[in-house]
């Protein structure tokens, strides 16, 4: 016979298992068990990073490619605020490219040059795909003074392009 110490098996009636306590352990029963040894254990990036979209999902980044190339030039020249961009970048593009901004509007503040809007002409785009859901381009922008090179990285997250990489040469 088994010794029990609830009261229903004290008074002789059939413990049932609904009766039993519930353990002590912080969650839920009937959740799965935590700890480091537990294959029920869900990484963090499953759920809440980023997700990657395919390309047949996204609409055509021509444009979103010529547009960010504009704004990235009048950013570098001051003429635009970098948070009008902050959405279509990652966050380590975004820091890059306040470090480029500052760095630029410091050595405007050296010559006591006023930021002024650039004038520009942007030519089309060259477009790879070198994987799906990613798209790298080069747009080539012409000035008085000098041409640029603006390579940029397009990648497909939560159903839209994202700038995951842009160099100024």
């Amino acid at each position: 016979m088994i010794a029990a110490s609830s009261p229903a098996a004290s008074s002789g009636a059939a413990a049932s298992p609904l009766a039993q306590p519930a353990p002590v352990s912080g969650r839920a029963p009937g959740a799965p068990p935590r700890g480091r040894g537990s294959l029920a254990r869900i990484a963090h990036e499953e759920y809440f990073d980023y997700q990657p979209t395919s390309t047949a999902d996204l609409p055509d980044p021509r444009p979103l490619v010529e547009n960010l190339t504009r704004c990235v030039i009048e950013i570098l020249a001051g003429a635009r605020e970098l948070e009008q961009v902050a959405r279509w970048v990652t966050d380590d593009v975004y820091r890059t490219l306040l470090a480029r901004a500052s760095i630029s509007a410091r050595a405007r503040a050296a010559r006591g040059a006023p930021a002024v809007r650039p004038t520009f002409s942007v030519g089309a785009p060259r477009l790879t795909e070198p994987r799906d859901g990613v798209v790298e381009a080069v747009v080539i922008v012409t000035s008085r003074a000098r041409a640029r090179a603006v390579a940029i990285r397009l990648e497909g997250l939560d159903r839209r392009w994202r700038a995951s990489a842009i160099s100024v040469l």
